[in-house]
């Protein structure tokens, strides 16, 4: 069964003025193919960072025509990184997005520049196409945040919520993830989705809704919350999976990608422009759906940033 939901995200961003978009040392053919192929799209209007000579050789190699792009020049990955939020910083670019370097490498310098912060913790969000699944799944954080506090995934779960407003989801169900549905003093995550809950409760989180712990399997399915008795707005019903921690994020979501054939799209939110972060062996349609959704966000950021 075929899903076509991130298909869906790049047709409702199309139309809207693209996002001029420094694209961080692409330096193999998947992240400078994604990137032209999200400018041919629309999307954006990339302005490539990175080696020239290492740029210009994997466009030869796919047999791709740079001369429509601006190009700036740097020695190294590091120096990438550094350029292009320089770029952001100073308004240049409005988003930026990750080509062949590390996640640490890139987040570390876009961290690094306060003014590309927000009141919010940096998060990244997973929006999933799974087959056979009716909605977009979000999980987060599966890229930025190891082990997240309590404080912290309030920020998670807020900017997750915005992000699916702006995605077309008036209220999003909000599963807090465990591997139990009880809260347990010998199980931290337990305790911090009850926490999460009463907070969203008291107006500490809004404009979701939420429930935990729940287990994955009555997050998203309605037969197994109704055979161990869960009665619940979300169990069942999921739009976003808030997970324990990062390594139950990643894991979570490249299982989806790989067994289930599910196409996986990453945005990190929290910054004051959007950044499109990308597994690096990520195929063309889902570097395709990250540019739609930071298209999308970007055209309503001031709405969102606290």
């Amino acid at each position: 069964m075929e899903s076509r939901h991130h298909q869906d995200l790049v047709a409702k961003a199309k139309g809207l003025k693209p996002i001029r978009t420094a694209v961080v040392h692409p330096v193999d053919t998947v992240s400078l193919l994604g990137a032209i192929k999200a400018a041919e799209a629309g999307l954006i209007v990339p302005v490539l960072v990175g080696p020239q000579d290492r740029i210009a050789e994997v466009a030869a190699q796919a047999r791709l025509d740079l001369s429509p792009y601006e190009l700036v020049e740097t020695e190294h990955s590091h120096g990438s990184a550094v350029q292009a939020v320089a770029l952001a910083r100073d308004r240049k670019v409005e988003a930026l997005m990750k080509g062949s370097l590390h996640t640490d490498e890139f987040m570390s310098a876009i961290v690094a520049e306060e003014k590309l912060r927000t009141a919010r913790r940096m998060s990244h969000v997973f929006v999933i196409d799974l087959p056979g699944y009716p909605r977009p799944l979000f999980v987060t954080d599966a890229a930025i945040i190891i082990y997240p506090t309590l404080e912290d995934k309030v920020d998670i779960v807020q900017n997750v919520i915005d992000l699916a407003h702006v995605l077309g989801l008036a209220h999003p169900k909000v599963a807090i993830l465990s591997a139990v549905e009880t809260v347990s003093s010998k199980i931290k995550s337990t305790i911090d989705a009850a926490a999460l809950c009463k907070m969203a409760d008291r107006g500490q989180i809004t404009g979701g809704i939420l429930d935990g712990p729940l287990a994955f399997d009555n997050a998203v399915s309605a037969e197994a919350a109704k055979t161990k008795g869960i009665v619940s707005k979300v169990a069942g019903y999921a739009d976003i999976l808030v997970v324990p921690d990062v390594e139950a994020g990643n894991m979570l979501a490249k299982q989806l990608e790989y067994l289930a054939k599910a196409e996986v799209a990453g945005i990190v939110l929290g910054a004051r422009v959007p950044i499109i972060l990308t597994s690096r062996a990520d195929k063309t349609l889902a570097r395709l759906s990250s540019c739609a959704i930071a298209l999308l966000l970007a055209r309503h950021t001031v709405e969102i940033l606290p």
